[in-house]
């Protein structure tokens, strides 16, 4: 393969007992190269899936930056996780409406579990990858970047880099996310403010946070009193507001700034 592409893996979830997807960006060169190479988990949004490879133009960014020098080779891995935020908030996978008058649908189920115990381990197997946090990062947009945080919060012994972009740290629960959360002990179990509030994060984790001046749902908020956290317990962190609003379109004018990151 002489070229980049992206593979499309379809499997079945044992954990969430279904059939679920993953795209997996591969760098021009990865058949011909036996070194492993670093993997950076990217996770969609709640109306997103493993498509937010190709809205985003990662494909197209990445070769560009590769070819330029601006990176070095990584894969990039979107699997679906639904509208989950993440959490293993149901022992049986369903789909139920949010309350109130939004008609958004929720997925619950164990989707912790489905990310860490069979997606990252599945891409191990497949994919000639770094298979320490030091070659494994994790990033994501709005409830991709809630997930991201928590994830990396709760196994720091699996990544050693994250992204929360335009991230939705909610500073206080919202009644259209209880379908998440049976109690506020389980909200506060997943929610990123206050995991590094009350625990120890370790000093080798590198965080970035950003959201856009005109985020309407206020994130940089959030990130702010995050960070603040992050740095009285002197991580290494760093936070931006950039220009623009709560869209793909601020996501694709910042990513490669995102890239960098991942592979500084």
């Amino acid at each position: 393969m002489n070229e980049s592409n992206v593979r499309n893996i379809n499997f079945h979830s044992d954990i969430l007992n279904k059939d679920m997807g993953i795209n997996v960006y591969l760098p021009k060169g990865y058949e011909e190269n036996n070194n492993p190479l670093p993997v950076l988990y990217f996770l969609h949004g709640r109306s997103g899936n493993e498509n937010i490879i190709f809205d985003l133009n990662m494909k197209g960014i990445a070769d560009e930056m590769i070819e330029s020098g601006k990176i070095k080779p990584l894969i990039i891995v979107c699997p679906r996780i639904e509208n989950s935020r993440g959490v293993n908030s149901s022992s049986i996978s369903n789909e139920v409406l949010s309350p109130g008058d939004s008609g958004i649908i929720i997925n619950v189920g164990m989707y912790e579990d489905y990310f860490i115990k069979e997606v990252v381990p599945l891409i191990d197997n497949i994919f000639n990858t770094i298979k320490t946090k030091n070659g494994r990062y994790i990033g994501g947009v709005s409830a991709g970047g809630y997930a991201a945080l928590h994830n990396s919060f709760r196994h720091q012994e699996m990544f050693g880099k994250v992204g929360g972009h335009m991230p939705a740290i909610e500073l206080t629960l919202e009644k259209e996310d209880t379908p998440y959360f049976k109690d506020i002990s389980v909200w506060e179990k997943y929610d990123p403010i206050t995991i590094a509030k009350n625990n120890e994060i370790s000093k080798e984790l590198k965080v970035y946070l950003d959201a856009g001046n005109q985020d309407e749902g206020h994130f940089y908020e959030g990130c702010k009193v995050l960070q603040d956290i992050l740095e009285k317990k002197q991580v290494t962190s760093q936070n931006h507001i950039y220009d623009g609003h709560h869209n793909g379109a601020y996501i694709i004018s910042n990513l490669e700034k995102y890239l960098e990151f991942y592979n500084s």
